[in-house]
């Protein structure tokens, strides 16, 4: 197969950036293909950190990379991060990067609505305020400004009056005043050229790519679990974070999406509300975070944290179609005596192999576990399958029969060079 889509398996978070940045090695076009800059991912390499959102990771790399028609793009926040990365040493250029001109455009007005939503709400969500959902709300309901859009100034107006009469009133009923059509027209019209120069038709940039040959890998974010079909509804992001997302919000077909890699923590992980049939409110619990530095990349709220559940990795194995994972972070399970695995939930009198749609049964699903033999020697820095310990080995092994996927790579540090290659994705 000679394309990649990396997707996250749980709940988002498990080290995808380090994945996709060490397999950039082997390809040629990394994109992304759907969510906005509520999605963060840590690179590592040598002694620089660098810390993205929107940009894809193969930037680094000066590999080309492509922010696909499926992502919604915050235009003043993608500038942002281009200024950040070239001030550690990155040119951005046109060559390099590719703005897709279908692309749907986050505004102020977006982020106004979610905060205020956020605030209101009930039932709170747990978003990042940063206005992907209401984005994606112009998009579907066909309203949204696209990043064509800003080539066109003389039209500009009347789509932002459109959006507008919409916007309005939601905003009165959540007490806010009505937006400033005017301000928000002159915002677009100074950032639209400093924009345009990366944008084209992105579908067609790849489909080039593809007919030469090229190796593209598929950038996921957030995860399976948070997918707004898939995930634990309503506590849910606001796109499809599947692998087969990859084909719709890049312009390429279903053929392209090739080898599918999921990526998997050793244990588990979940920022923001929703449930988590494993969390661990304990010692435990607190020495996942600590270790594990479970801290959001871009909003720095707390991630909960609990045992690995291989009820929900082997739902997400099945729905994405993953051909292979790739663990992370094992060496945070280094020194606990014990480790435990979810292997079922019990709701009620039923005993269930799977995580229900229901929001009231996910709440409800108590855990049943089946307990390993943890290890004292470290796994940090491993570089080969013999330097783990016989437990580290055995837990791994027994989380491939639990999920029905095997490990092609393991990672035990965030160091690019701590991995392990069982199978190169590009070549199984």
């Amino acid at each position: 197969m000679a394309n990649v889509t990396v997707v996250g398996a749980q709940w988002g978070d498990e080290g995808k950036g380090k994945l996709v940045d060490w397999l950039s090695n082997r390809a040629d076009v990394v994109v992304r293909f759907q969510g906005g800059h509520n999605a963060g991912h840590t690179l590592v390499v040598g002694d620089q950190v660098y810390k993205l959102s929107l940009l894809p990771s193969g930037v680094v790399q000066g590999k080309l990379s492509v922010i696909g028609n499926g992502v919604v793009v915050d235009p003043w926040a993608l500038l942002a991060e281009i200024a950040k990365v070239e001030a550690q040493g990155v040119k951005i250029t046109p060559d390099l990067l590719v703005l897709a001109d279908n692309a749907c455009l986050i505004l102020p007005i977006h982020s106004d609505l979610d905060i205020a939503r956020e605030a209101k709400s009930t039932q709170k969500i747990g978003t990042t305020g940063r206005g992907i959902g209401p984005a994606y709300e112009d998009k579907v309901g066909r309203r949204a400004i696209r990043v064509a859009d800003l080539a066109d100034p003389s039209t500009l107006r009347a789509k932002i009056d459109r959006m507008l009469t919409h916007h309005d009133a939601l905003r009165v009923g959540l007490g806010l005043a009505p937006a400033d059509g005017d301000a928000l027209l002159q915002k677009l019209l100074e950032v639209a050229p400093k924009v345009l120069v990366y944008a084209q038709p992105a579908w067609r940039v790849l489909d080039a790519k593809v007919r030469q040959g090229r190796r593209v890998l598929f950038e996921g974010a957030q995860g399976a679990l948070l997918d707004v079909d898939h995930g634990t509804y309503p506590f849910v992001t606001s796109s499809n974070t599947m692998a087969g997302q990859a084909a719709a919000g890049s312009g390429l077909g279903p053929r392209s999406v090739g080898y599918v890699l999921g990526i998997v923590k050793a244990y588990t992980t979940r920022v923001g509300e929703g449930p988590f049939p494993t969390e661990l409110d304990d010692k435990v619990g607190r020495h996942l975070a600590t270790v594990g530095r479970e801290v959001g990349v871009n909003t720095g709220r707390p991630r909960r944290c609990g045992w690995f559940d291989a009820v929900l990795v082997r739902q997400s194995v099945a729905i994405n179609g993953i051909h292979g994972i790739a663990l992370t972070k094992l060496d945070i399970l280094d020194g606990l005596k014990t480790l435990k695995v979810c292997v079922g939930y019990q709701i009620g009198d039923q005993v269930l192999d799977y995580l229900p749609a229901g929001l009231k049964d996910q709440t409800a699903a108590q855990p049943i576990y089946e307990e390993l033999e943890g290890w004292s020697e470290t796994t940090h820095g491993a570089r080969s399958w013999k330097d783990l310990p016989g437990a580290a080995v055995k837990y791994v092994r027994r989380i491939e029969e639990l999920i029905g996927a095997p490990v092609a790579l393991l990672s035990t540090s965030p160091d690019r060079d701590d991995t392990i290659l069982m199978r190169d994705p590009f070549e199984d």
